[in-house]
């Protein structure tokens, strides 16, 4: 049995396993929790992360190594931050759509007295774009800030490039690292079965059917969201640009989808989803590594549908009306916020409150969403990385086919 249907099926089987410790007493839900389910998703979770900063390190640095002139380096990072800013907001558009058709917030009575959300402020744009750039790699790479080790990395991959035949031993020795840490990659991924089983059982047990049953239209309204998200924009994209089969692309690409489905974490799931890339989607590593860990960092379509879809959710709650502007400024707000509020812990909903206060909502209204939030995050996160892996596969097909025809034919 391949890796693929074992995931699928430890996904199943938490599911269920979830379900039914939902029934059960809350005293035994704890016990399982803390000393079986949380302890194994745990210690996966610590397997992939303690890959992701060497990986994304030494990716990006063969990366920009391998694009060795700084114009082409420069090409790909314009192409790719237009990908994520258009498709995301394409995704905040149809997470309104959705959030009007279905009107989640509209039928149903949601107790809002006395909720509260401690509202976290994010980081000025400028002072994100500012700390881009390091004072101290070391203490980037230890406290995992992903921009500042990305633009660290890109400075020693054109390094590497420019000097050539002089620092020859030296990307050797990160190539040897790179397989190393493929190999590691590999190993850990036959621990991903079980994490997945216990990460999502874990996740359902904890939400319990109460807060399942209350926010149903919420999360259908979501998952609509994010499913014609998948099947639309990346798939357009992937034929209309990429040329290439959207459904071979999502066939192939499944086994990343699943672990960060079970993670929420696109960070966490950035060294399978790179390999699922590179080997199974055929995507350049020169490409690869530019564009998949810039776009776990940036990248936040699933999140820009939860975003809207809320928005309007808490809206239609405390019925208040939204106009074109309040709509077209919920866009603008939350696609300029992807990129500047990167890295923020619990990302989603600081960057919710802010689309909240531009608008006049309430910010307590996210209160009510955070029962079920951990279970959306699973799935927005799939989401996320799927438009990372777009991404790369089309500007790697690009690529391919302007050197296929060359600079000189038509």
């Amino acid at each position: 049995m391949n890796l693929t249907k074992k995931i699928l099926i430890a996904l199943v089987l938490g599911v269920i396993t979830g379900i039914g410790l939902s029934f059960a007493p809350g005293d035994v839900f704890s016990a399982v929790d803390q000393y079986a389910l949380n302890p194994v998703g745990q210690l996966f979770l610590n397997l992939i992360m303690m890959l992701v900063v060497p990986i994304v390190f030494v990716s990006i640095v063969l990366g920009a190594a391998g694009l060795s002139d700084p114009v082409q380096l420069g090409k790909i990072g314009v192409q790719t931050i237009v990908f994520y800013l258009v498709t995301t907001a394409a995704a905040l558009s149809i997470g309104i759509g959705v959030g009007y058709v279905l009107q989640p917030g509209a039928g149903g009575h949601f107790n809002i007295s006395g909720k509260s959300y401690d509202e976290q402020a994010p980081p000025p744009v400028m002072e994100t774009l500012i700390n881009i750039i390091p004072e101290n790699p070391i203490e980037a790479m230890s406290s995992g800030d992903m921009l500042q080790i990305i633009a660290f990395a890109i400075f020693i991959g054109v390094a590497l490039a420019v000097l050539g035949d002089k620092t020859k031993r030296v990307h050797q020795l990160f190539e040897e690292v790179n397989e190393i840490l493929l190999y590691l990659v590999n190993l850990v991924m036959k621990a991903a079965p079980y994490g997945a089983f216990a990460l999502i059982a874990s996740a359902l047990g904890d939400a319990g059917l109460d807060a399942l049953g209350s926010m149903a239209m919420y999360m259908v309204a979501v998952i609509l969201g994010l499913l014609l998200h998948g099947a639309l924009t990346y798939s357009l994209a992937i034929w209309g640009i990429g040329k290439g089969n959207p459904l071979a692309f999502y066939k192939a690409f499944f086994p990343a989808m699943s672990v960060g489905f079970s993670t929420s974490s696109s960070s966490a799931t950035l060294p399978v989803s790179m390999r699922m890339a590179q080997e199974k989607l055929g995507v350049k590593k020169s490409i690869s590594s530019f564009v998949q860990p810039l776009g776990a960092t940036i990248n936040m379509d699933g999140t820009g549908i939860m975003q809207a879809v809320a928005t309007v959710f808490i809206s239609q709650v405390y019925a208040i009306d939204l106009g074109f502007t309040d709509i077209v400024m919920v866009i603008l707000t939350a696609t300029l916020a992807s990129i500047g509020t990167a890295g923020v812990p619990g990302v989603g909903l600081v960057m919710l409150a802010m689309v909240l206060n531009q608008i006049g909502l309430p910010t307590e209204g996210i209160a009510l969403i955070i029962g079920v939030d951990r279970l959306l995050d699973m799935m927005r996160t799939s989401l996320n990385i799927t438009g990372d892996a777009a991404c790369a596969y089309i500007i790697s097909e690009r690529e391919k086919r302007s050197e296929t025809t060359g600079p000189g034919t038509n």
